[in-house]
């Protein structure tokens, strides 16, 4: 039974599906989906049309709002919106270390998480989409790999599209991960370079914690093993409009005095390990290579690989000199499943997801060049997640595609902007721009 509850100028009903867990064995094992319906309190009676936000990741659940900040209060004047739990995600029958071993050993796990990825979250709305909105179609916001998703979206379904709005999120339609991540690597440095002449004293600080993190065993209290490659990883931060402001705030007081010689600050260690857990998100880690795969070529630690091919980020060689520390951004390593008690008990499911060769596709090129339905992109300029080159070129495969690159936003740019990124690609959708 569904139950509406009211926030500060919303109604909100909680919605439950359930789905296939394979959409091609229909009378198969099911799954269940959380989804939160959102509509302004004073529009509750009318009949709206719907919009479907799919969130970023993989493996976050919907955001959850109180009240109607940022986009959703733009989405409010004139759709009910639903906030969907993505499968293994928020409120949806969950996915990580506690609950993955009811499928028995790390085969198993690998295989029933092959079907989490764009393409099942894709069916899994066209399923529900009938329920919801009586089968009228109703338009995709789609955020980084929400985007990713919308764009499958528009390969298998457009008939489900009333439009498709597209945040951050053009994904490459035929790039592998290692074509993606030889990409990043280099945004990454320019990210960094970027942080260290807005905060010259942070290139000291990063020194002088890889350094000790180089010499020193450190367990954060969580049991994070905190190696200097955790820490570098901490660039994650760079792609949000706030990242490096909240990167500086974390360095300015790194370290303490103790009897037995400086060591990290308590208040640093849980700063740190709230960043780099994955305790609530561990299917950004499990499949998150796998989101490009396609065909018969293993992702197969992609981002590891690669990252061997840009030495400038090996802290040990940077620390032999007096160059700046380089920090990493969205990528996944095998080490994170040796050092997150989370991911530890994944490590031989990971392993077998990273040496899949059966990936099936994800986009149809066909189609989208026949495309039909109304989309706009916001196209973030050097985005750290997305690639540019890679989302214009798909931006100009999709028939009708409109876009707005921009560089007033980093990644996280329909948070950050309010109302006015979201405002921008309806417009732009409905020609009136």
């Amino acid at each position: 039974m569904s139950v509406s509850y009211r926030q500060p100028g919303v109604v909100l009903t909680d919605r439950r599906f359930t789905v296939p867990l394979d959409h091609a064995d229909p009378a198969g094992e099911t799954i269940g989906l959380y989804a939160r319906e959102v509509v302004a309190s004073d529009k509750a009676d009318r009949d709206l049309p719907w919009l479907i936000y799919l969130q970023g990741g993989p493996g976050f659940g919907a955001h959850r709002f109180v009240g109607r900040p940022a986009w959703l209060g733009r989405a409010l004047e004139e759709y009910r919106v639903l906030l969907l739990d993505q499968r293994g995600t928020g409120h949806s029958t969950p996915a990580n270390r506690q609950t993955l071993p009811l499928r028995g050993g790390p085969a198993e796990q690998a295989a029933y998480l092959a079907h989490f990825r764009a393409d099942s979250i894709v069916r899994d709305c066209e399923l529900i989409r009938a329920e919801v909105t009586g089968g009228a179609p109703w338009t995709v916001l789609g955020q980084s790999f929400g985007g990713f998703c919308a764009v499958t979206y528009l390969s298998l379904a457009p008939e489900g599209l009333a439009a498709a709005l597209i945040t951050g999120g053009l994904p490459s339609l035929d790039a592998h991960a290692d074509d993606v991540y030889r990409a990043a690597y280099p945004r990454m440095e320019r990210k960094v370079a970027a942080h260290y002449a807005r905060y010259p004293q942070d290139v000291e600080r990063a020194r002088r914690v890889a350094d000790h993190l180089l010499h020193h065993e450190v367990t954060l209290p969580n049991g994070y093993r905190l190696t200097v490659e955790a820490f570098q990883s901490l660039g994650i931060l760079l792609g949000g409009g706030e990242g490096s402001h909240r990167l500086h705030h974390l360095l300015e007081e790194v370290f303490v005095t103790t009897p037995r010689g400086p060591e990290l600050s308590d208040a640093f260690q849980e700063e740190v390990q709230g960043q780099l857990s994955f305790a609530g998100h561990p299917l950004y880690a499990l499949v998150h290579e796998a989101i490009y795969g396609q065909g018969a070529r293993a992702t197969d630690w992609s981002a590891e690989r690669v990252r061997a091919e840009f030495p400038q980020f090996d802290a040990a060689k940077t620390l032999s000199g007096d160059g700046p520390l380089l920090l990493t951004g969205e990528t996944i390593h095998p080490w994170m499943f040796d050092a997150d008690p989370a991911l530890r008990p994944l490590r031989e499911t990971a392993e077998l997801l990273a040496a899949r060769t059966d990936w099936p596709a994800l986009y149809d090129p066909a189609r989208l060049a026949a495309n039909e339905v109304p989309v706009a992109a916001a196209v973030y300029h050097d985005d750290l997640y997305v690639d540019t080159s890679h989302s214009l070129r798909t931006a100009r495969a999709i028939r009708g595609l409109r876009t707005w690159v921009t560089d007033e936003f980093e990644h996280d740019g329909v948070r950050a902007g309010g109302p006015r990124v979201l405002d921008r690609l309806l417009a732009l959708s409905r020609d009136e721009v």
